[in-house]
């Protein structure tokens, strides 16, 4: 009959070794899982979603066309091409903005009013309300609010600014009356893209804020325009 002995020595050995093969292993799972939930609250946060919307390559898009913000915007069109006959402002373009619509969406309008249909359409940027980043939308009159103003704006003089080429506002109705007062201007930045995206753009302090090559089309119309020209800003 064979005896067999075991070495306990060696096997407390392999056993100790086991033993902390295994925590390196356990350490590893909890710092991924650490490092995972700590990413995924990361993005949902202000900060993350500042600096994606400033700096990170966006992801094109093509939203599709509903059929509610385009029958909102003929019905606006039509209540706009009366107001600028009323008023003796430019009957043949105006300027319209949905603001019901996701900032990643062409939302800024470039009307036609003789021949009602849309001719160009662009994001652009909403206001913070001076929020590091804005949920959804706040719309204020408040000079120092940094808000988007709602209503009808009269395009005024053009200027170069902190921006560069910028256009002063005149708000023409209580909700926006202000906007003079608040500086609040028509001008382009870097951060808006020229195509649709999937997700917000940045955001302004007030201003309704297009991209450059965007503003370059804009001054076609405003500076061939010898009557003022409409800006709507609606919901």
């Amino acid at each position: 009959m064979k005896i067999y002995f075991v070495d306990f020595r060696f096997a407390g050995i392999s056993l100790q070794y086991s033993n902390r093969l295994f925590m390196k292993i356990l350490r590893f799972f909890i710092i991924s899982a650490i490092a995972i939930i700590a990413v995924s609250w990361f993005t949902q946060t202000d900060t993350w979603k500042k600096t994606k919307a400033l700096h990170l390559p966006k992801k094109e898009i093509s939203y599709k066309e509903s059929t509610e913000w385009f029958s909102k915007l003929h019905i606006k069109a039509a209540e706009a091409k009366a107001f600028v006959k009323r008023k003796g402002y430019n009957d043949k373009t105006c300027f319209l903005i949905d603001m019901s619509l996701p900032s990643g969406q062409h939302r800024f309008f470039i009307y036609d009013l003789k021949n009602d249909s849309l001719v160009n359409k662009q994001l652009v940027a909403h206001g913070n309300c001076y929020e590091y980043w804005l949920e959804g939308r706040k719309y204020s009159n408040i000079v120092g609010s940094g808000c988007t103003s709602l209503g009808k704006y009269r395009i005024g003089n053009s200027y170069t600014g902190k921006f560069g080429y910028s256009y002063k506002l005149h708000g023409l109705d209580s909700t926006n009356n202000k906007a003079f007062e608040r500086t609040v201007v028509l001008h382009s930045h870097s951060c808006v893209p020229e195509n649709e995206v999937a997700d917000d753009i940045c955001q302004s302090n007030g201003c309704p804020t297009v991209s450059p090559k965007f503003l370059e089309e804009i001054k076609k119309v405003v500076n061939n325009s010898k009557q003022p020209v409409l800006l709507w800003i609606y919901q």
